[in-house]
């Protein structure tokens, strides 16, 4: 494919699917050709929802000439699986966090994608969303100095309340630390390069929980992953971080602050694209609230991106590597928690460019 708007694919007619096929619909530089599902009538449903014209079970989307990438946002345990199914077929992929639920999965894929000429994208996104490229832009203006210390925490009690079908977010690939962590680690490895070691005490409140809503409520199901996770991050540049993660609190709370020689930055949720985002000097008394520059999107501007970057030949944002990043101090956080020792992260990827502030998904770039 040469020109023109670029074809994807959506495949797992899930929850999240509906907030990534409104923005995917709404962008002129891709089209959506697909829907696909293992319950293929949920996918039938959710394309004629959202006007895609094609739906059915994985090979249905993969055997569509025009779709140059497909958007996996299947279940955790299944991602390696689907991502490798579509890398066979000659397309890219871009996937729901996490990639793979462990690093050697997540390299199999990334090696795959190499040898066959493919790319690979991953959530999650919500780094280039205008608060964080903002906060990003702030950064490396030297507005707070050097960074050297960084406070964050993810905390709450849970995604039974809401979710229909929360059993997922109990099982391998999930948890607070999986779930959440990921929105955490990209943007602090975005603003402050890769991790080099952790340490991490981990614990698990409840062995079992209850489906709060939907038609499963009352449910009970397991918990196989620890639901609390207090972590220590060193960073290749000097900054360390401490960060917690919890689906066992009662006070709500989402926050990265990064304090550097010269003042502070309080970011925006990371689970978020917008602000606010705030700044305090060494003897200010008080935090003033920054300008968020930028196009104001949701979940699919990292596909969005791959695309473009597709077409201009030019490295993609929210890469694979990242991600495998991410994963492997995931997995080292979870190895440190189990074994009370100080882990090193392997990896070291590219940090992303910083988007334009002018860049605007809704403008059409690709003749």
């Amino acid at each position: 494919m040469s020109g023109g708007p670029v074809g994807v694919a959506v495949v797992g007619a899930g929850v999240i699917s509906g907030q990534y096929l409104r923005n995917l619909t709404a962008f002129p530089d891709v089209r959506v050709l697909g829907v696909a599902d293992l319950d293929e009538a949920r996918a039938a449903e959710v394309a004629e929802r959202h006007g895609v014209p094609v739906s059915g079970g994985l090979d249905a989307v993969l055997a569509l000439p025009e779709v140059e990438i497909v958007v996996n946002l299947t279940v955790p345990a299944a991602h390696a699986a689907v991502a490798l199914a579509c890398l066979r077929a000659g397309k890219h992929v871009y996937g729901e966090k996490p990639l793979a639920l462990d690093a050697e999965e997540a390299a199999k894929v990334l090696a795959m994608a190499a040898d066959l000429g493919l790319r690979v994208g991953n959530a999650p996104d919500t780094f280039l969303g205008a608060g964080i490229q903002s906060a990003l832009r702030a950064l490396r203006s030297g507005l707070v100095g050097e960074p050297f210390a960084v406070r964050a925490a993810t905390q709450n009690l849970g995604p039974e309340s809401w979710h229909p079908s929360p059993e997922f977010f109990y099982q391998p690939g999930g948890g607070p630390l999986f779930d959440l962590g990921p929105y955490y680690l990209t943007t602090l490895t975005a603003l402050l390069g890769p991790a080099a070691r952790v340490s991490a005490t981990t614990r698990r409140a409840r062995a079992e929980r209850v489906v709060g809503s939907g038609p499963k409520a009352g449910t009970v199901f397991p918990v196989d992953v620890p639901t609390h996770v207090e972590a220590l991050i060193d960073f290749t540049g000097g900054a360390g971080a401490a960060a917690t993660f919890s689906f066992d609190s009662p006070v709500d709370k989402r926050l990265i602050e990064i304090v550097g020689t010269e003042g502070a930055l309080s970011l925006p949720d990371p689970n978020t694209f917008e602000g606010p985002l705030l700044a305090r000097g060494l003897h200010d008394t008080d935090w003033r609230e920054l300008p968020v520059e930028g196009t104001v999107a949701g979940r699919g501007i990292g596909v969005l991106d791959l695309a473009r970057s597709i077409r201009a030949g030019v490295p993609h944002r929210a890469s694979g590597e990242l991600a495998l990043h991410v994963l492997e101090i995931m997995t080292a956080v979870t190895a440190s928690g189990e074994r009370g020792e100080f882990r090193r992260v392997r990896s070291a990827p590219p940090v992303p460019e910083p988007l334009p502030p002018d860049w605007d998904p809704y403008a059409a770039t690709l003749a």
